[in-house]
């Protein structure tokens, strides 16, 4: 019978749909990658999630893998190339969260905006301090989103009625389309002169690691908000902490960062992190922009329905 392996927490729908179609699941979420080597060679596939990286050497020992299936949208955790010269076919699910991250990204910048962290933890205080938790208003600000795809699009749309500038820049898409029409198509050096925020919906590839530092910060205007929702290392996390110190940067929404694994941090890092957790021009989440018990759900039925196309591709 054929067997498919789900290594990270899936929705029920995700597991019966696998059942369904012929494939007896084993759904261990203990898996990680000390047993897996032992294992993946029983699966024509494997759904996994980032604590499992399906580079070559893990590959070669997968001699019946059919699928990698990615619960999310990052696949800098697979090796495309090698994967494809394995002819083993990947599933991501960017669409199955982009809408549960634009909503978070906002409920972040709503937060920062309105002071609301600092004004709940004095009232619950019993202080009453009105005037040093006056807000801003989104309301004739520019926001500059870098990045429009699934997720950068999303947040645009949620933009689209609150009477502000969306402007993007995308290096990889032409055309927005018409449904895009009130988002204006920029150079990335017009979001660093325009924005008064900055929206981060980027992949972890190579030539975006430290895209944020010390270099683009200082081109950004004054008191720059800048809000990452994709991956960490988009940001050099020490430029950005200085520049929140010194006031180039206003604020800062962050539900990524660079290194995820407080155990794992070097002195350096403690220091860093020890220095951005201080500050109170800040809203820190630990990447569950695309957590919501909705998109659970939305993911594992996106990637049934792209295993089915795929499938009736290859028949």
């Amino acid at each position: 019978m054929k067997k498919a392996l789900v290594t990270d927490y899936a929705h029920p729908s995700l597991i019966s749909g696998l059942e369904e179609r012929g494939y007896m699941v084993d759904y261990d979420t203990s898996v990680n990658m000390s047993s897996l080597p032992g294992l993946i060679h029983k699966y024509e596939v494997a759904v996994i999630n980032s604590k499992i990286k399906m580079f070559p050497e893990m590959i070669d020992k997968a001699s019946q893998l059919k699928y990698i299936c990615r619960l999310g949208s990052g696949l800098e955790i697979i090796d495309l190339e090698y994967a494809a010269k394995k002819s083993i076919h990947i599933i991501n699910t960017p669409s199955g969260n982009n809408n549960a991250v634009a909503e978070h990204a906002m409920g972040m910048l709503l937060t920062l905006a309105n002071n609301l962290i600092q004004g709940d933890k004095e009232v619950r205080e019993f202080q009453w301090n009105r005037e040093l938790n006056r807000g801003w208003e989104l309301k004739g600000k520019t926001v500059g989103i870098i990045g429009f795809g699934h997720t950068g699009s999303q947040l645009a749309k949620k933009l689209s009625s609150w009477e502000l500038d969306v402007i993007s820049y995308d290096k990889y898409r032409d055309d927005y389309g018409a449904e895009w029409d009130f988002v204006e198509r920029v150079a990335l050096e017009d979001i660093l002169n325009r924005s008064d925020i900055i929206s981060l919906h980027l992949p972890l590839i190579e030539e975006v690691k430290h895209l944020v530092n010390g270099e683009f910060i200082n081109r950004c205007k004054d008191k720059v908000i800048i809000i990452n929702t994709s991956r960490g290392k988009v940001i050099k996390t020490i430029d950005l902490v200085k520049a929140l110190e010194n006031g180039k940067v206003g604020g800062a929404c962050l539900d990524v960062f660079e290194n995820e694994k407080p155990h794992t941090y070097s002195h350096s890092e403690t220091n860093t992190y020890n220095r951005l957790n201080a500050l109170h021009n800040t809203v820190l989440s630990p990447h569950v922009a695309g957590w919501t018990h909705e998109s659970l759900e939305n993911i594992a039925n996106v990637m049934l329905h792209k295993f089915d196309a795929l499938n009736s591709l290859m028949k």
